[in-house]
Protein backbone atom coordinates (compact mmCIF):
# COMPACT_ATOMS: atom_id res chain seq x y z
CA UNK A 1 0.00 0.00 0.00
CA UNK A 2 2.91 2.43 0.72
CA UNK A 3 3.61 2.41 -3.13
CA UNK A 4 0.35 3.74 -3.61
CA UNK A 5 1.13 6.74 -1.92
CA UNK A 6 4.55 6.71 -3.43
CA UNK A 7 2.81 6.95 -6.63
CA UNK A 8 0.24 9.72 -5.24
CA UNK A 9 3.13 11.79 -4.16
CA UNK A 10 4.93 11.55 -7.34
CA UNK A 11 1.54 11.95 -9.56
CA UNK A 12 -1.14 13.63 -8.32
CA UNK A 13 0.16 15.64 -5.21
CA UNK A 14 3.87 16.69 -6.96
CA UNK A 15 2.31 18.02 -10.00
CA UNK A 16 3.31 21.22 -10.12
CA UNK A 17 0.21 24.25 -11.16
CA UNK A 18 1.26 22.98 -14.99
CA UNK A 19 4.39 24.88 -14.94
CA UNK A 20 7.12 21.61 -14.32
CA UNK A 21 6.88 18.73 -16.13
CA UNK A 22 7.12 15.67 -13.24
CA UNK A 23 9.53 12.76 -13.23
CA UNK A 24 8.61 9.27 -15.66
CA UNK A 25 6.58 7.37 -13.74
CA UNK A 26 7.87 3.80 -12.09
CA UNK A 27 8.55 0.89 -14.80
CA UNK A 28 5.69 -1.51 -13.37
CA UNK A 29 5.80 -5.43 -13.78
CA UNK A 30 5.75 -6.77 -17.17
CA UNK A 31 2.58 -8.98 -18.01
CA UNK A 32 2.74 -12.48 -18.07
CA UNK A 33 1.26 -12.75 -21.55
CA UNK A 34 2.82 -10.81 -25.03
CA UNK A 35 1.56 -7.64 -25.13
CA UNK A 36 -2.21 -7.44 -26.78
CA UNK A 37 -3.56 -4.80 -28.81
CA UNK A 38 -5.75 -2.51 -27.34
CA UNK A 39 -9.70 -2.39 -28.33
CA UNK A 40 -10.55 0.82 -30.24
CA UNK A 41 -13.03 1.57 -27.81
CA UNK A 42 -11.75 4.35 -24.77
CA UNK A 43 -10.94 2.36 -21.87
CA UNK A 44 -13.04 2.53 -18.69
CA UNK A 45 -11.58 1.99 -15.10
CA UNK A 46 -13.06 -1.59 -14.73
CA UNK A 47 -11.75 -2.44 -18.33
CA UNK A 48 -8.91 -1.11 -17.83
CA UNK A 49 -8.07 -3.03 -14.10
CA UNK A 50 -10.03 -6.08 -15.76
CA UNK A 51 -7.32 -6.34 -18.83
CA UNK A 52 -4.02 -5.56 -16.34
CA UNK A 53 -4.97 -8.85 -13.88
CA UNK A 54 -5.25 -11.10 -16.81
CA UNK A 55 -1.97 -9.61 -18.36
CA UNK A 56 0.10 -8.73 -15.54
CA UNK A 57 3.21 -10.68 -14.56
CA UNK A 58 3.05 -9.95 -10.74
CA UNK A 59 -0.23 -11.90 -10.54
CA UNK A 60 0.95 -14.99 -12.76
CA UNK A 61 4.07 -15.45 -10.22
CA UNK A 62 1.61 -15.34 -7.36
CA UNK A 63 -1.01 -17.67 -9.28
CA UNK A 64 2.24 -20.21 -10.10
CA UNK A 65 3.30 -19.74 -6.71
CA UNK A 66 0.03 -21.31 -5.21
CA UNK A 67 -0.10 -24.11 -7.64
CA UNK A 68 3.81 -24.90 -6.12
CA UNK A 69 2.15 -25.05 -3.32
CA UNK A 70 -0.73 -27.17 -4.30
CA UNK A 71 1.74 -29.63 -5.71
CA UNK A 72 3.28 -29.89 -2.59
CA UNK A 73 -0.02 -30.75 -0.85
CA UNK A 74 -1.33 -33.49 -3.61
CA UNK A 75 2.54 -35.07 -2.67
CA UNK A 76 1.84 -35.02 1.46
CA UNK A 77 -1.63 -36.23 1.09
CA UNK A 78 0.36 -39.41 -1.35
CA UNK A 79 2.54 -39.99 0.92
CA UNK A 80 0.25 -41.69 3.15
CA UNK A 81 -0.24 -44.62 0.47
CA UNK A 82 2.51 -47.66 0.14
CA UNK A 83 5.31 -47.43 -1.68
CA UNK A 84 5.59 -49.92 -4.56
CA UNK A 85 8.77 -50.29 -7.00
CA UNK A 86 9.56 -53.17 -9.55
CA UNK A 87 13.37 -53.74 -9.89
CA UNK A 88 15.30 -55.75 -12.50
CA UNK A 89 18.81 -55.59 -13.32
CA UNK A 90 20.83 -57.99 -15.95
CA UNK A 91 24.41 -58.65 -15.18
CA UNK A 92 27.40 -60.26 -17.04
CA UNK A 93 30.44 -62.02 -14.92
CA UNK A 94 33.84 -62.47 -16.19
CA UNK A 95 36.23 -64.51 -14.45
CA UNK A 96 36.51 -65.58 -10.70
CA UNK A 97 32.89 -65.06 -9.14
CA UNK A 98 30.28 -66.17 -6.43
CA UNK A 99 27.36 -67.03 -8.51
CA UNK A 100 24.27 -65.27 -6.39
CA UNK A 101 21.93 -68.12 -7.05
CA UNK A 102 24.79 -70.94 -6.52
CA UNK A 103 26.58 -69.54 -3.97
CA UNK A 104 29.56 -71.32 -5.39
CA UNK A 105 33.09 -70.00 -7.00
CA UNK A 106 32.88 -69.79 -10.75
CA UNK A 107 35.28 -69.02 -13.06
CA UNK A 108 33.44 -68.76 -16.36
CA UNK A 109 30.92 -66.11 -18.28
CA UNK A 110 27.84 -66.40 -16.55
CA UNK A 111 24.80 -64.00 -17.24
CA UNK A 112 22.73 -63.47 -14.40
CA UNK A 113 19.23 -61.39 -14.20
CA UNK A 114 17.61 -60.65 -11.09
CA UNK A 115 13.81 -59.50 -10.47
CA UNK A 116 12.48 -58.11 -7.18
CA UNK A 117 9.16 -55.91 -6.41
CA UNK A 118 8.89 -54.32 -3.23
CA UNK A 119 6.05 -52.39 -1.39
CA UNK A 120 6.68 -50.32 2.06
CA UNK A 121 3.82 -48.49 4.00
CA UNK A 122 4.10 -46.24 7.46
CA UNK A 123 2.26 -47.32 9.89
CA UNK A 124 3.12 -44.71 12.49
CA UNK A 125 5.13 -41.99 11.95
CA UNK A 126 4.56 -39.50 15.30
CA UNK A 127 1.06 -38.22 13.26
CA UNK A 128 3.97 -36.14 10.95
CA UNK A 129 1.90 -37.02 8.25
CA UNK A 130 -1.46 -35.86 9.55
CA UNK A 131 0.28 -32.95 10.27
CA UNK A 132 2.32 -32.37 6.97
CA UNK A 133 -0.70 -32.66 5.18
CA UNK A 134 -2.34 -30.15 7.59
CA UNK A 135 0.17 -27.45 7.63
CA UNK A 136 0.36 -27.58 3.66
CA UNK A 137 -3.36 -27.18 3.12
CA UNK A 138 -3.01 -23.93 5.62
CA UNK A 139 -0.04 -22.65 3.37
CA UNK A 140 -2.11 -23.30 0.10
CA UNK A 141 -4.79 -21.05 1.37
CA UNK A 142 -2.21 -18.61 2.55
CA UNK A 143 -0.83 -18.36 -0.99
CA UNK A 144 -4.52 -18.35 -2.51
CA UNK A 145 -4.95 -14.88 -0.32
CA UNK A 146 -1.28 -14.00 -1.72
CA UNK A 147 -2.73 -13.77 -5.19
CA UNK A 148 -5.78 -11.94 -4.38
CA UNK A 149 -3.56 -8.83 -2.66
CA UNK A 150 -1.52 -9.39 -5.54
CA UNK A 151 -4.49 -8.62 -7.64
CA UNK A 152 -5.70 -6.08 -4.99
CA UNK A 153 -2.39 -4.19 -5.48
CA UNK A 154 -2.55 -4.47 -8.86
CA UNK A 155 -6.27 -3.11 -9.27
CA UNK A 156 -4.95 0.03 -6.91
CA UNK A 157 -2.38 0.95 -9.18
CA UNK A 158 -4.35 1.13 -12.13
CA UNK A 159 -6.50 3.14 -10.22
CA UNK A 160 -4.08 5.22 -9.41
CA UNK A 161 -2.41 5.92 -13.19
CA UNK A 162 -6.12 6.29 -14.53
CA UNK A 163 -6.51 9.07 -12.38
CA UNK A 164 -3.22 10.45 -12.89
CA UNK A 165 -4.47 10.37 -17.05
CA UNK A 166 -6.98 12.13 -16.10
CA UNK A 167 -5.50 14.86 -13.88
CA UNK A 168 -3.53 15.41 -16.70
CA UNK A 169 -6.01 15.35 -19.23
CA UNK A 170 -8.06 17.81 -17.28
CA UNK A 171 -4.75 20.03 -16.60
CA UNK A 172 -4.18 20.08 -20.41
CA UNK A 173 -7.54 21.28 -21.26
CA UNK A 174 -7.45 24.08 -18.48
CA UNK A 175 -4.31 25.31 -19.86
CA UNK A 176 -5.58 25.06 -23.72
CA UNK A 177 -8.69 26.95 -22.20
CA UNK A 178 -6.48 29.79 -21.01
CA UNK A 179 -3.54 29.77 -23.86
CA UNK A 180 -6.79 30.29 -25.57
CA UNK A 181 -8.04 33.47 -23.75
CA UNK A 182 -4.35 35.14 -24.00
CA UNK A 183 -4.45 34.54 -27.41
CA UNK A 184 -7.29 36.89 -28.07
CA UNK A 185 -5.59 39.27 -25.14
CA UNK A 186 -2.73 39.40 -27.59
CA UNK A 187 -4.71 40.28 -30.70
CA UNK A 188 -7.10 42.59 -28.60
CA UNK A 189 -4.25 44.69 -27.74
CA UNK A 190 -2.67 44.63 -30.82
CA UNK A 191 -5.55 46.58 -32.22
CA UNK A 192 -5.72 48.75 -29.01
CA UNK A 193 -1.92 49.74 -29.51
CA UNK A 194 -2.81 50.51 -33.40
CA UNK A 195 -5.28 52.54 -32.05
CA UNK A 196 -3.28 54.14 -29.36
CA UNK A 197 -4.94 53.59 -26.42
CA UNK A 198 -2.73 51.29 -24.59
CA UNK A 199 1.60 51.26 -24.49
CA UNK A 200 3.56 48.84 -25.97
CA UNK A 201 4.63 47.24 -23.08
CA UNK A 202 0.99 46.05 -22.53
CA UNK A 203 1.48 43.96 -26.20
CA UNK A 204 4.83 43.31 -24.97
CA UNK A 205 3.61 41.80 -21.41
CA UNK A 206 0.35 39.98 -22.55
CA UNK A 207 2.92 38.18 -25.46
CA UNK A 208 5.30 36.94 -22.42
CA UNK A 209 2.11 35.50 -20.96
CA UNK A 210 1.28 34.06 -24.21
CA UNK A 211 4.55 32.13 -24.58
CA UNK A 212 4.00 31.11 -20.97
CA UNK A 213 0.85 29.33 -21.33
CA UNK A 214 2.02 28.01 -24.66
CA UNK A 215 5.08 26.48 -22.52
CA UNK A 216 2.35 25.28 -19.81
CA UNK A 217 0.79 23.19 -22.84
CA UNK A 218 3.62 21.93 -23.77
CA UNK A 219 4.68 20.54 -19.88
CA UNK A 220 0.51 19.50 -19.42
CA UNK A 221 0.98 17.58 -23.03
CA UNK A 222 4.13 15.87 -21.59
CA UNK A 223 2.45 15.23 -18.15
CA UNK A 224 -0.36 13.48 -20.11
CA UNK A 225 1.98 11.38 -22.24
CA UNK A 226 3.94 10.28 -19.24
CA UNK A 227 0.52 9.54 -17.63
CA UNK A 228 -0.62 7.05 -20.39
CA UNK A 229 2.67 5.45 -20.71
CA UNK A 230 2.50 4.43 -17.02
CA UNK A 231 -1.32 2.92 -17.52
CA UNK A 232 -0.28 1.40 -21.00
CA UNK A 233 2.87 -0.38 -19.05
CA UNK A 234 0.52 -1.64 -16.28
CA UNK A 235 -2.01 -2.94 -19.23
CA UNK A 236 0.81 -4.26 -20.97
CA UNK A 237 0.08 -2.88 -24.45
CA UNK A 238 2.29 -2.70 -27.14
CA UNK A 239 4.23 0.37 -28.39
CA UNK A 240 1.43 1.16 -30.79
CA UNK A 241 -1.46 0.67 -28.56
CA UNK A 242 0.21 2.86 -25.81
CA UNK A 243 0.64 5.61 -28.81
CA UNK A 244 -2.76 5.48 -29.69
CA UNK A 245 -4.70 4.75 -25.56
CA UNK A 246 -7.38 6.78 -25.15
CA UNK A 247 -9.72 6.53 -21.79
CA UNK A 248 -13.11 7.42 -20.97
CA UNK A 249 -13.55 10.56 -19.32
CA UNK A 250 -16.26 9.63 -16.51
CA UNK A 251 -18.61 12.72 -14.96
CA UNK A 252 -16.83 12.98 -11.27
CA UNK A 253 -18.41 14.46 -8.61
CA UNK A 254 -16.83 17.52 -6.57
CA UNK A 255 -15.82 16.73 -2.80
CA UNK A 256 -18.48 18.41 -0.62
CA UNK A 257 -18.36 19.01 3.12
CA UNK A 258 -20.53 14.97 3.61
CA UNK A 259 -18.42 12.79 1.25
CA UNK A 260 -16.30 11.31 4.50
CA UNK A 261 -18.73 11.28 6.68
CA UNK A 262 -20.00 7.48 6.32
CA UNK A 263 -16.82 6.52 7.18
CA UNK A 264 -14.50 6.41 10.80
CA UNK A 265 -11.09 4.87 10.71
CA UNK A 266 -11.64 2.60 13.77
CA UNK A 267 -14.52 0.78 11.87
CA UNK A 268 -13.05 1.01 9.01
CA UNK A 269 -10.41 -1.13 10.22
CA UNK A 270 -12.43 -3.88 12.19
CA UNK A 271 -14.28 -4.59 8.73
CA UNK A 272 -11.30 -4.20 6.96
CA UNK A 273 -9.29 -6.76 9.00
CA UNK A 274 -11.58 -9.42 8.10
CA UNK A 275 -11.87 -8.86 4.44
CA UNK A 276 -8.35 -7.87 3.88
CA UNK A 277 -6.27 -11.32 1.96
CA UNK A 278 -2.98 -9.77 3.75
CA UNK A 279 -4.50 -10.35 7.00
CA UNK A 280 -6.28 -13.63 6.18
CA UNK A 281 -2.76 -15.04 4.60
CA UNK A 282 -0.93 -14.03 7.83
CA UNK A 283 -3.39 -15.97 10.07
CA UNK A 284 -3.23 -18.73 8.11
CA UNK A 285 0.45 -18.77 8.32
CA UNK A 286 0.04 -18.33 11.97
CA UNK A 287 -1.89 -21.65 11.99
CA UNK A 288 0.75 -23.36 9.36
CA UNK A 289 3.66 -22.65 11.79
CA UNK A 290 1.84 -24.26 14.85
CA UNK A 291 1.30 -27.58 12.59
CA UNK A 292 4.76 -26.86 11.88
CA UNK A 293 5.73 -27.07 15.53
CA UNK A 294 3.42 -30.13 16.01
CA UNK A 295 5.33 -32.01 12.73
CA UNK A 296 8.73 -31.49 14.79
CA UNK A 297 7.20 -33.12 17.72
CA UNK A 298 6.90 -36.30 15.68
CA UNK A 299 10.30 -37.22 15.68
CA UNK A 300 10.17 -37.77 19.29
CA UNK A 301 7.63 -40.52 18.55
CA UNK A 302 8.60 -44.04 17.41
CA UNK A 303 8.30 -45.02 13.60
CA UNK A 304 6.65 -48.26 12.49
CA UNK A 305 6.46 -49.37 8.54
CA UNK A 306 5.50 -52.80 6.95
CA UNK A 307 7.08 -53.66 3.97
CA UNK A 308 6.61 -57.07 1.78
CA UNK A 309 8.83 -58.12 -1.29
CA UNK A 310 9.17 -60.65 -3.79
CA UNK A 311 12.79 -61.70 -5.49
CA UNK A 312 13.67 -64.21 -8.37
CA UNK A 313 16.68 -64.50 -10.19
CA UNK A 314 18.17 -66.10 -13.86
CA UNK A 315 22.12 -67.63 -13.90
CA UNK A 316 23.02 -69.26 -17.21
CA UNK A 317 24.96 -71.70 -15.28
CA UNK A 318 22.22 -72.70 -13.24
CA UNK A 319 21.27 -76.66 -13.14
CA UNK A 320 18.39 -78.98 -12.05
CA UNK A 321 18.56 -82.16 -10.51
CA UNK A 322 16.79 -84.40 -12.49
CA UNK A 323 15.72 -88.37 -12.26
CA UNK A 324 16.54 -90.80 -15.42
CA UNK A 325 14.86 -93.56 -14.33
CA UNK A 326 15.38 -96.87 -12.49
CA UNK A 327 18.42 -98.58 -12.25
CA UNK A 328 19.39 -102.54 -12.21
CA UNK A 329 18.32 -104.48 -9.50
CA UNK A 330 21.57 -105.76 -7.36
CA UNK A 331 21.06 -109.45 -6.19
CA UNK A 332 22.83 -110.15 -2.39
CA UNK A 333 23.33 -113.68 -1.31
CA UNK A 334 21.48 -114.72 1.50
CA UNK A 335 23.37 -116.72 4.27
CA UNK A 336 22.26 -118.57 7.54
CA UNK A 337 24.00 -119.75 10.80
CA UNK A 338 25.18 -123.16 10.81
CA UNK A 339 23.18 -124.85 13.32
CA UNK A 340 26.30 -127.04 14.73
CA UNK A 341 29.91 -124.58 14.56
CA UNK A 342 27.13 -121.08 14.24
CA UNK A 343 29.08 -119.74 11.23
CA UNK A 344 27.58 -117.93 8.23
CA UNK A 345 26.46 -120.74 5.13
CA UNK A 346 25.69 -119.76 2.28
CA UNK A 347 21.66 -120.70 0.60
CA UNK A 348 20.62 -121.18 -3.05
CA UNK A 349 18.43 -117.74 -2.28
CA UNK A 350 19.11 -114.14 -3.45
CA UNK A 351 17.56 -111.28 -1.78
CA UNK A 352 17.52 -108.34 -4.08
CA UNK A 353 17.47 -104.62 -3.60
CA UNK A 354 15.37 -101.71 -4.03
CA UNK A 355 15.47 -99.78 -7.32
CA UNK A 356 17.24 -96.51 -7.21
CA UNK A 357 16.81 -93.42 -8.85
CA UNK A 358 19.84 -92.70 -11.00
CA UNK A 359 20.90 -88.49 -10.51
CA UNK A 360 21.34 -86.60 -13.03
CA UNK A 361 21.59 -82.86 -14.36
CA UNK A 362 20.09 -80.63 -16.55
CA UNK A 363 20.35 -76.61 -17.49
CA UNK A 364 16.93 -75.02 -16.61
CA UNK A 365 15.03 -72.67 -18.63
CA UNK A 366 14.80 -69.01 -18.01
CA UNK A 367 11.07 -69.60 -17.13
CA UNK A 368 11.86 -72.42 -14.93
CA UNK A 369 14.10 -70.57 -13.13
CA UNK A 370 12.10 -67.68 -12.35
CA UNK A 371 9.91 -70.27 -10.80
CA UNK A 372 12.38 -72.13 -9.05
CA UNK A 373 14.15 -69.45 -7.22
CA UNK A 374 10.72 -67.25 -6.63
CA UNK A 375 11.30 -65.83 -2.56
CA UNK A 376 9.19 -63.65 -0.37
CA UNK A 377 9.21 -61.80 2.61
CA UNK A 378 7.47 -59.74 4.96
CA UNK A 379 9.18 -57.24 7.60
CA UNK A 380 8.06 -54.83 10.30
CA UNK A 381 10.42 -52.28 10.68
CA UNK A 382 10.77 -50.41 14.21
CA UNK A 383 12.67 -46.90 14.79
CA UNK A 384 12.55 -45.72 18.33
CA UNK A 385 14.01 -42.50 18.30
CA UNK A 386 17.00 -42.13 21.28
CA UNK A 387 19.76 -39.62 20.71
CA UNK A 388 20.16 -37.90 17.44
CA UNK A 389 22.62 -35.08 18.34
CA UNK A 390 19.70 -33.03 19.65
CA UNK A 391 18.38 -32.79 16.22
CA UNK A 392 14.64 -33.48 17.18
CA UNK A 393 14.77 -30.58 19.91
CA UNK A 394 16.38 -28.07 17.51
CA UNK A 395 13.99 -28.72 15.02
CA UNK A 396 11.16 -28.42 17.87
CA UNK A 397 13.06 -25.07 18.84
CA UNK A 398 13.16 -23.41 15.19
CA UNK A 399 9.63 -24.54 14.71
CA UNK A 400 8.55 -22.36 18.08
CA UNK A 401 10.34 -19.29 16.54
CA UNK A 402 8.92 -19.72 13.24
CA UNK A 403 5.52 -19.62 15.17
CA UNK A 404 6.74 -16.52 16.85
CA UNK A 405 8.03 -14.88 13.65
CA UNK A 406 4.62 -15.52 12.23
CA UNK A 407 2.89 -13.74 15.11
CA UNK A 408 4.80 -10.59 14.83
CA UNK A 409 4.29 -10.85 10.79
CA UNK A 410 0.41 -10.99 11.64
CA UNK A 411 0.42 -8.35 14.03
CA UNK A 412 3.10 -6.46 11.99
CA UNK A 413 0.49 -6.81 8.65
CA UNK A 414 -2.15 -5.37 10.94
CA UNK A 415 -0.51 -2.47 12.07
CA UNK A 416 0.50 -1.80 8.60
CA UNK A 417 -3.36 -2.00 7.66
CA UNK A 418 -4.75 0.27 10.70
CA UNK A 419 -1.66 2.45 9.64
CA UNK A 420 -2.52 2.59 6.15
CA UNK A 421 -6.63 3.05 7.01
CA UNK A 422 -5.18 6.10 8.95
CA UNK A 423 -3.32 7.29 6.58
CA UNK A 424 -6.12 7.12 3.82
CA UNK A 425 -8.12 8.74 5.69
CA UNK A 426 -6.10 11.79 7.07
CA UNK A 427 -5.12 12.24 3.49
CA UNK A 428 -8.75 12.13 1.95
CA UNK A 429 -9.79 14.76 4.85
CA UNK A 430 -6.77 17.01 3.83
CA UNK A 431 -7.48 16.60 -0.04
CA UNK A 432 -11.68 17.53 1.02
CA UNK A 433 -10.61 20.33 2.68
CA UNK A 434 -8.09 21.89 0.45
CA UNK A 435 -10.04 21.50 -2.57
CA UNK A 436 -13.38 23.49 -0.26
CA UNK A 437 -10.75 26.06 0.47
CA UNK A 438 -9.37 26.13 -2.94
CA UNK A 439 -13.24 26.42 -4.62
CA UNK A 440 -13.04 29.74 -2.26
CA UNK A 441 -9.99 30.93 -3.65
CA UNK A 442 -11.06 30.54 -6.99
CA UNK A 443 -14.73 32.04 -7.06
CA UNK A 444 -12.21 35.04 -5.35
CA UNK A 445 -9.56 35.42 -7.92
CA UNK A 446 -12.25 34.53 -10.73
CA UNK A 447 -13.67 37.96 -9.72
CA UNK A 448 -10.50 39.90 -9.47
CA UNK A 449 -9.21 38.44 -12.78
CA UNK A 450 -12.43 39.67 -14.36
CA UNK A 451 -11.87 43.26 -13.15
CA UNK A 452 -8.27 43.03 -14.11
CA UNK A 453 -9.32 42.13 -17.43
CA UNK A 454 -11.53 44.65 -18.02
CA UNK A 455 -9.42 47.01 -16.76
CA UNK A 456 -6.58 46.19 -18.85
CA UNK A 457 -8.66 46.27 -22.13
CA UNK A 458 -9.40 49.84 -21.39
CA UNK A 459 -5.78 51.09 -20.74
CA UNK A 460 -6.21 50.71 -17.07
CA UNK A 461 -3.98 48.24 -15.90
CA UNK A 462 -0.23 47.52 -17.23
CA UNK A 463 0.15 43.87 -18.23
CA UNK A 464 2.48 42.70 -15.05
CA UNK A 465 -0.33 43.23 -13.24
CA UNK A 466 -2.75 41.84 -15.16
CA UNK A 467 -0.08 38.98 -15.95
CA UNK A 468 -0.07 38.56 -11.73
CA UNK A 469 -3.90 38.18 -11.55
CA UNK A 470 -3.99 35.24 -14.18
CA UNK A 471 -1.43 33.13 -12.76
CA UNK A 472 -2.69 33.73 -9.62
CA UNK A 473 -5.91 32.24 -10.51
CA UNK A 474 -4.54 29.53 -13.05
CA UNK A 475 -2.43 28.52 -9.82
CA UNK A 476 -5.60 28.49 -7.72
CA UNK A 477 -7.62 26.58 -10.32
CA UNK A 478 -4.58 24.09 -10.84
CA UNK A 479 -4.63 23.28 -7.05
CA UNK A 480 -8.15 22.79 -7.18
CA UNK A 481 -8.17 20.19 -9.81
CA UNK A 482 -5.46 18.61 -8.19
CA UNK A 483 -7.12 18.48 -4.73
CA UNK A 484 -10.07 16.89 -6.42
CA UNK A 485 -8.44 13.99 -7.86
CA UNK A 486 -6.44 13.21 -4.72
CA UNK A 487 -9.65 13.39 -3.02
CA UNK A 488 -11.14 10.97 -5.32
CA UNK A 489 -8.36 7.87 -5.38
CA UNK A 490 -8.44 8.24 -1.54
CA UNK A 491 -11.85 8.17 -1.36
CA UNK A 492 -12.07 4.93 -3.70
CA UNK A 493 -9.03 3.60 -1.08
CA UNK A 494 -11.16 3.55 1.24
CA UNK A 495 -13.96 2.18 -0.71
CA UNK A 496 -11.80 -0.27 -1.41
CA UNK A 497 -11.05 -1.43 2.28
CA UNK A 498 -14.99 -1.58 2.54
CA UNK A 499 -15.25 -3.74 0.49
CA UNK A 500 -16.77 -1.85 -2.40
CA UNK A 501 -15.98 -2.02 -6.13
CA UNK A 502 -12.97 0.36 -7.55
CA UNK A 503 -15.03 2.16 -10.28
CA UNK A 504 -15.82 5.73 -10.63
Amino acid sequence: MKRFYWLLSSGLLALPPAQAQTQPPVQPPAGSMAPAAAPTAPWTLPAAVEYALAHNLNVRQSQLNAQTIDAALLQSRAARLPSANLNGTQTWNYGTSVNQLTNVFQNQTTRINNFSAASQITLFSGFQLRNTIQRNVLDYEAALNDVEKARNDLSLNVASAFLQTLLAQELLRTNQVRAASTQLQVERTQKLLRAGAVAESNLLDIQAQFSTDQLNNITAENQLTLAKLQLAQYLNLDEAASGALTIATPTLSDPDESALSDVTPALLFESAQTRQPEIKASDLRVQSSIRGVDLARGAYYPRLAFGASIFTGYSSLYVRPISTGDSVQIPFPVFTADPITGLPTSTPFFALSPKQAVRAAESSTFSSQLQDNLGKSLQFTLQIPILNGLTARTNVQRAKINQQLAEVRAEQARLVLRQTIQQSYADALAAQRQYLASRQQVESLTLAYRNAEIRFNNGLLNGTEFNIAKNNLTAAESSMIQAKYSFIFRRKVLDFYQGKPITL
